[in-house]
């Protein structure tokens, strides 16, 4: 194990290709299809592929005529957010029948700290392969997991045998298992960086490992740093049961580029009703409202004012965008608008940010049962 971690059992459960089998699961005339859930059309994006659509290249974020070009026979279903998070919850609170230590990152995932556990259950493994059976039992759905000493590991030990599958790697195993892995399948290294690590002639954690930190910082600014200790195993984020909202947005994607400002107005008050829709769900309220604007070319915008007081009526987040959209003369049709308000209302004070950031921990190393 590297030295200085603290001792942990972590899990990461993620569903696989969850939109798309909640609708298979829902629908068994499209189980054993390639299903794609999202729009179809010009402008459409598959938002996730089911594994049968997966084996013809479909992945989520691509648009949907490449998608169907690359797969004729491709079954297009329109989202159901609600449902999914119908489902969401069913599994969740799965979850909570093992730890209070329950870390969502999204509808599909979330990291659990079963180092101390409801069932006092030793091993993390059992525990990770007794809540993907009653997923599947209790839910109908399949999941696969990670189980590691930190975050980091059992995110990437997740999508290690997928779909429908599981792997731990011990705290003995933990620096064998990263020095042989690509560094594309490291979280935190995009398509990008693994090529221009490739150029460098870094193309395992091995390799990786043989920069040190000085070099790592030159080519790749403050990320080189987090490079440097993840590829050592050190990765020392808690499980954090309550994850503060930095932001909330919404945004649409329009089927013909827009041209006028005139034409965005009523765009723009739909997108503003939703960002108070999903500010009064959440309880929250913010200061500083950004309009977003994506043109025809593909480049983006980002303007932002912030207020002297929190909001989370639609009236006055649209009179803002307004004022921001009015504020310089379009450079192109646009394709894309949204809008988002940070600043919330349940950020801490930065001084006390940085007291908590402060306290350090000491812990005794044990070896335990994985």
């Amino acid at each position: 194990m590297p030295d200085m971690l603290p001792n942990r059992k972590i899990i990461h459960v993620d569903m696989d290709a969850f939109y798309a089998s909640v609708e298979q699961m829902d629908n068994p005339e499209l189980r054993g299809k390639p299903l794609a859930v999202g729009g179809s059309g010009k402008r459409g994006v598959v938002s996730a592929a089911s594994y049968e659509a997966r084996k013809f290249g479909v992945r989520s974020a691509m648009s949907g005529a490449l998608a169907k070009l690359n797969c004729p026979q491709l079954i297009f279903t329109r989202p159901r957010f609600e449902r999914y998070s119908e489902i969401s919850k069913q599994i969740r609170k799965i979850f909570f029948d093992y730890t209070e230590l329950v870390e969502p990152l999204s509808m599909d995932e979330a990291y659990l700290d079963v180092t101390e556990n409801k069932k006092g259950n030793p091993s993390a493994s059992l525990i990770a392969q007794e809540i993907r059976q009653r997923i599947f039992d209790e839910v109908g759905l399949t999941a696969s997991a990670g189980i590691s000493i930190n975050k980091f590991v059992a995110k990437i030990a997740s999508d290690y045998n997928k779909p429908n599958g599981q792997k731990t790697v011990g705290p003995e195993e933990v620096l064998e298992f990263l020095e042989q892995l690509d560094v594309r399948k490291f979280f935190g290294i995009g398509k990008v960086t693994a090529e221009k690590m490739y150029q460098l002639g870094i193309f395992i954690g091995k390799d990786l490992k043989e920069r040190d930190i000085d070099f790592l910082g030159d080519k790749f600014g403050k990320s080189g740093r987090y490079y440097y200790y993840a590829v050592r195993g050190i990765h020392n984020s808690e499980v954090k049961p309550h994850r503060i909202r930095k932001s909330l947005a919404a945004e649409r994607t329009f089927n013909e580029n827009l041209s006028s400002e005139i034409f965005m107005l009523e765009k723009l008050n739909n997108i503003a009703i939703e960002v108070e829709k999903r500010l009064k769900k959440s309880n929250v309220a913010g200061k500083t409202v950004t309009l977003k604007i994506k043109y025809s070319d593909f480049s983006l915008q980002t303007r932002s004012k912030t207020l002297p007081y929190f909001v989370s009526d639609q009236s006055i987040i649209l009179e803002t965008a307004k004022s921001l959209l009015f504020q310089e003369k379009m450079k192109n049709s646009v394709r894309l608008l949204g809008i988002s308000l940070s600043n919330l209302n349940t950020e801490k004070p930065s001084n006390k940010t940085a007291l908590a950031e402060g306290k350090k921990s000491v812990s005794v190393q044990l070896k335990f049962d994985f």
